[in-house]
């Protein structure tokens, strides 16, 4: 038991970490701005169906593509390191579109569900049992839904800076993350 919540505990990390909720507040505030209507509900379960079919399906269409999980898994920790380190050091790799015109599209997906969480889903397969992602997924997007849900009062609450200090935190853990993947994939020891 102690195991599962210990796995639970870091693929909640790690998908927190990428999925970037908390980091996303500005975007979706932007968003309400502009007039877009945003339906936290809707939102979240788009997300948790691209997420879960990821999940359960993501091996599947990579054996269609001749790629195991491991060599996809030291992909995608190339994929966390450079999200990582958008986030650490406030550069933007990945271009993001932002129409105006509906929430899903650019919330749902690819802000929330996007490249970087789909790839560590299939990574984190590799690494982790499926119960412990599966609840990682679902605690997470409880997390989304009243974020998106309370997103004016966590910025008043948290403000500009504690929104730009915690992207850097969790930059740093996503780093770290990154590089344990890529090192438990690839069979390369570090002695501690």
């Amino acid at each position: 038991m102690q195991g599962f919540l210990i796995d639970t505990l870091s693929c909640f990390m790690v998908l927190f970490a990428v999925i970037d909720i908390i980091g996303s507040v500005p975007i979706i505030l932007k968003f309400k701005q502009e007039g877009v209507v945003i339906q936290p509900a809707k939102i979240t379960l788009v997300s948790f169906v691209i997420l879960i079919v990821f999940l359960f399906s993501g091996s599947l269409i990579l054996s269609i593509f001749g790629v195991d999980v491991s060599s996809f898994a030291i992909a995608g920790s190339l994929v966390i390191f450079v999200l990582a380190c958008e986030m650490i050091f406030g550069v933007n790799i990945f271009k993001h579109d932002s129409p105006t015109t509906a929430s899903i599209v650019p919330i749902a997906f690819p802000l929330i569900a996007g490249a970087g969480s789909i790839t560590t889903l299939i990574s984190l397969r590799a690494e982790y049992n499926l119960y412990s992602i599966l609840t990682a997924v679902c605690l997470n997007m409880i997390v989304v839904y009243f974020v998106i849900r309370l997103s004016a009062r966590i910025e008043k609450i948290i403000g500009v800076t504690g929104i730009h200090v915690l992207k850097k935190v969790f930059g740093i853990i996503l780093l770290s993350i990154s590089i344990k993947l890529f090192l438990s994939n690839t069979g390369i020891e570090i002695k501690t």
